[in-house]
């Protein structure tokens, strides 16, 4: 086993999770009677997503060359980034027109 990748991997995700939206959802949904139970469910939902893509991560190079798939990543984060920063001109000014 590599540990090193192992550390990288634990770090990245969790500071990726940290303050995301499962979390937010977790704790909402832990004021209900049964923590226990939220805990195993988010815990489950984060395993099968984490094993979607692992499975994926390992397919594509299969599929495609590693450097398109490096590619595709960049560009779909780039894009990601640029929408984040760019002013929402669809979204309506006045709150009123939300409802």
């Amino acid at each position: 086993m590599d540990w090193n990748l192992l550390g990288i991997t634990f770090i990245t995700v969790f500071l990726a999770e940290l303050g995301d939206k499962s979390q937010l959802a977790a704790i909402a949904l832990s004021s209900s009677n049964s923590p226990r139970a939220v805990f195993l469910g988010s815990a489950a939902a984060l395993l099968l997503t984490s094993l979607l893509g692992v499975v994926a991560g390992a397919v594509a190079p299969q599929l495609l060359p590693v450097r398109l798939v490096k590619a595709i990543a960049a560009v779909g984060f780039a894009i990601l980034a640029v929408r984040l920063l760019w002013p929402n001109a669809d979204l309506p000014q006045n709150p009123k027109e939300i409802l």
